[in-house]
C-alpha cells in the first residue's frame, strides 16, 4: 500500500494577545543574514499510549490534544510575538499577528509500521512547507505547523520555523515554551529578544557576502541522504582511541565529525581518483561564549561558521582531525564575540569566512551543525516525550551541500548523523569498513530508541 498524506485542515492560530503598537516591528540582527536555509525544520513523533475503549474514544482524545496544541500555541506566541508575525524582507519582521500558519494532516499507517522502515521520501510530506533553498520570503508566515495524524492516532507534529530569526537554540527555547504552556506548566519561558541590539545590522552586506560562500559550496546532481547512527558503546571506542593518541577528553561530536571528515575525504577520492584539500565547517553556539549578554533563551541565529582544513599530503588520522576540528571551534571565543561587536566587526566576520569563500571546486567541503544537547526528547506536551525526531530530507535534491547535522538519541550518549551528500560519494561512504565498524546504517528507530511504548 502507498502511504500518503492527506491535508484535513488548515487555519491560522493568533497570539491570545495582540502585539502592542509600539512592538509591530522586529529588526533583525546582523547574524541573522548568516544561514541562508529558509528554514529550522523539524519533526518530533509521539506514539499514542491511551488507547481508550474504541473509535469515539480515540477521536475524542484526537480532539482534545489537537484543541490543546491549538490554544497553548496561542500563548506562547503572545511572549514570542515576532513568531506569530510575517516576513517583511531581510531586515525586518512584520509582528502584524497573522498567526501560525496550522495545517492537521492524516496519514493512511501505523506511527509503529513507519517507524520500522522510515521512508525518507515521505519524511518531507510531514512538513507544513516544501525543503529547499526557496521559501520563507516576504509575506509568508514566520511559523508554519502540521500535525500528522497517525491511523493509530500517533501523531507527528513538524515545524517549519523562519530561519531568519530561528537557530536550533532558538527553537528549543521555543519548544520549551510551547510545550510547557501545554502541560499547564507555572514555569512560563520568557523569550531574550535582545539579540538585535547587540548585533545590530543596518544593511545586507554579511548576507551578500554569506552568499558568495554557501554559492560556492553547492554541488549540483543528485544528493542522497543516510542515517549514520553511533551508539554509546561504539562512541565510548572511538574516543578512547582519539585519547589514546593523545587527545584530551574528545567530546563524542568531535570524534563523530572527524570519523565522517575522514572518510568522506576517502569517498571523494575514491570517486575522483586523486585526493584534494578538505574544508570541514562546524556551526558555533554564541550563547555561552557571551553568557554576560546572551542567555540560553535568547531568540535568534546567534551563531558563527567556523572551519578547518585538512590538506591533501597529510596523513589522516582521528586525533589529527579532532584537533583541526576543536582548533577551529575553540577560535570562536567570548573575544571573538566581543571583537565582532566593536569597530572592526565587519572586518573580523569577512576575514572569519574567507577560507570557505575561497573553497570553491579546488577542495572538497562537508558541513556540520550539532542539534545534540538541545533537550529535543524532553519536548512533553502532556501525553508523553517523543520516541523520535528527525529534520528534513535533502534525498534526490538535485542542488544541495556535502551537510552533516548530528542529533541525539532517544536514550544514552549516542549520535544520529543525517548526512546529505553526492549520491556517488555516499555509495562509496555507506560501504567504508572504518565508518561501519562504528556506526548503523538506516537502522530502525524502534531499535536504537529501545522502544516498547507499542
Amino acid at each position: 500500500m502507498m502511504v500518503k498524506v492527506e491535508i484535513v485542515s488548515k487555519e491560522n492560530i493568533k497570539p491570545s494577545s495582540p502585539t502592542p503598537q509600539t512592538l509591530k516591528s522586529f529588526k533583525l540582527s546582523i547574524l541573522d543574514q548568516l544561514i541562508p536555509a529558509p528554514y529550522a525544520p523539524i519533526i518530533l513523533f509521539y506514539p499514542n499510549q491511551d488507547h481508550g475503549d474504541g473509535a469515539t474514544d480515540l477521536d475524542h482524545q484526537l480532539h482534545t490534544r489537537l484543541e490543546t496544541l491549538k490554544d497553548s500555541l496561542s500563548k506562547t506566541l503572545t511572549d514570542f510575538y515576532p513568531l506569530a508575525g510575517t516576513i517583511k524582507d531581510d531586515l525586518y519582521i512584520d509582528c502584524d499577528d497573522v498567526g501560525a500558519y496550522f495545517v492537521v494532516a492524516r496519514v493512511n499507517t501505523r506511527l509503529r509500521d513507519f517507524l520500522e522502515n522510515p521512508d525518507l521520501e515521505l519524511v518531507n510530506h510531514f512538513f507544513p512547507c516544501a525543503p529547499g533553498f526557496n521559501g520563507s520570503v516576504a509575506g509568508c508566515c514566520v511559523t508554519n505547523v502540521q500535525v500528522n495524524v497517525f491511523e493509530c492516532h500517533g501523531i507527528a507534529i513538524a515545524l517549519c520555523i523562519s530561519h531568519k530569526i530561528l537557530d536550533g537554540g532558538a527553537l528549543s527555547t521555543f519548544l520549551r515554551g510551547w510545550t510547557g504552556s501545554s502541560r499547564g506548566s507555572k514555569d512560563v519561558v520568557i523569550p531574550n529578544l535582545g539579540a538585535p541590539s547587540l548585533f545590530p545590522a543596518n544593511d545586507l552586506w554579511l548576507q551578500d557576502s554569506a552568499m558568495v560562500m554557501w554559492g560556492s559550496l553547492l554541488k549540483f546532481g543528485k544528493c542522497s541522504t543516510r542515517r549514520f547512527v553511533f551508539d554509546s558503546s561504539k562512541l565510548a571506542v572511538l574516543k578512547a582511541e582519539a585519547a589514546g593518541n593523545g587527545v584530551k577528553d574528545p567530546t563524542r561530536v568531535e570524534v563523530v565529525s572527524a570519523l565522517l571528515w575522514k572518510c568522506a575525504m576517502a569517498a571523494a577520492e575514491e570517486k575522483v581518483g586523486f585526493r584534494k584539500p578538505s574544508m570541514l565547517s562546524h556551526v558555533v553556539n554564541l550563547r555561552k561564549r557571551l553568557a554576560s549578554t546572551l542567555s540560553e533563551d535568547s531568540i535568534g541565529n546567534l551563531i558563527w561558521i567556523t572551519s578547518s582544513e585538512c590538506g591533501p599530503e597529510s596523513e589522516i588520522r582521528i586525533n589529527d582531525l579532532v584537533e583541526r576540528v576543536r582548533g577551529s571551534v575553540s577560535k570562536i571565543n567570548g573575544e571573538f564575540v566581543k571583537n565582532i561587536r566593536g569597530d572592526k566587526g565587519r572586518e573580523v566576520m569577512e576575514e572569519s569566512l574567507e577560507k570557505l569563500k575561497d573553497c570553491g571546486t579546488t577542495k572538497d567541503y562537508i558541513g556540520f551543525t550539532s542539534w545534540c544537547k538541545m533537550g529535543f526528547y524532553e519536548a512533553d506536551f502532556g501525553w508523553g516525550k517523543p520516541i523520535w525526531v528527525c529534520g528534513s530530507v535533502s534525498d534526490g535534491s538535485p542542488v544541495f551541500m556535502n551537510f552533516v547535522v548530528l542529533m541525539d538519541m532517544r536514550f544514552g550518549d549516542g549520535i544520529e548523523a543525517w548526512v546529505n551528500m553526492d549520491e556517488q560519494e555516499m555509495e562509496i561512504l555507506q560501504h567504508n569498513q572504518e565508518l561501519m565498524a562504528f556506526a548503523s546504517l538506516d537502522p530502525s528507530p524502534l531499535q536504537t530508541n529501545q522502544l516498547s511504548v507499542f
